[in-house]
């Protein structure tokens, strides 16, 4: 599954993207806020993530930016079933692509996409410490659960306290996905 929006491609990661992905994500500020990427990370890491099976129901994403001359890996992007029957979003952007709008772009298509796989409900959280994380959650219409959780984070080695977000993708004027996309 592909998605292309104003300034965005987005595709599934294939095994040649492992040196680009490898680059872009081994920053630890980056991996401190992901739930099951590891630190340090490594080019078997890379590898290994994009070897895993696809799911054409919980897609993800490779997100690259279409800006400024050929594609350039800007980070990641996904929906994943979880154990109790929730749907999770999740994403990462590179540090160089930070502050360009790319997670909002991005999760717009995700939400897009989700609805038309018949998702009714996304869940998302972030750590405490990552409040832009939080932003785009809001920007795409994700509402606060009022739950605050641990969550173990491969990255930190440790749990950390995360805020939890719900988005219904089928009430009006719910999620981003219900409002049209800018141009």
């Amino acid at each position: 599954m592909f998605a292309v929006t104003p300034s965005l491609l987005l595709r599934p990661g294939w095994p040649e993207d492992a040196d680009a992905l490898y680059a872009a994500i081994n920053d630890e500020a980056i991996v401190r806020n992901l739930a099951s990427a590891p630190w340090p990370y490594r080019l078997d890491d890379a590898r290994q993530f994009l070897s895993l099976p696809a799911d054409p129901a919980t897609p993800r994403w490779l997100i690259f930016s279409r800006k400024g001359g050929a594609p350039k890996l800007a980070g990641c992007i996904g929906i994943d079933a979880q154990d109790n029957g929730d749907v999770d979003l999740g994403y990462w952007i590179s540090r160089p692509h930070w502050g360009r709008g790319f997670a909002t772009e991005a999760g717009r298509a995700v939400l897009e996409n989700a609805r038309a796989l018949g998702h009714k409900r996304l869940v998302a959280s972030h750590f405490l410490d990552n409040p832009a994380s939080g932003a785009v959650l809001r920007k795409l219409g994700f509402q606060p659960t009022g739950q605050t959780v641990g969550r173990f984070s491969r990255g930190r080695n440790g749990e950390a306290q995360a805020v939890e977000f719900s988005c219904l993708l089928d009430a009006e004027k719910e999620c981003e996905v219900m409002r049209p996309l800018a141009a």
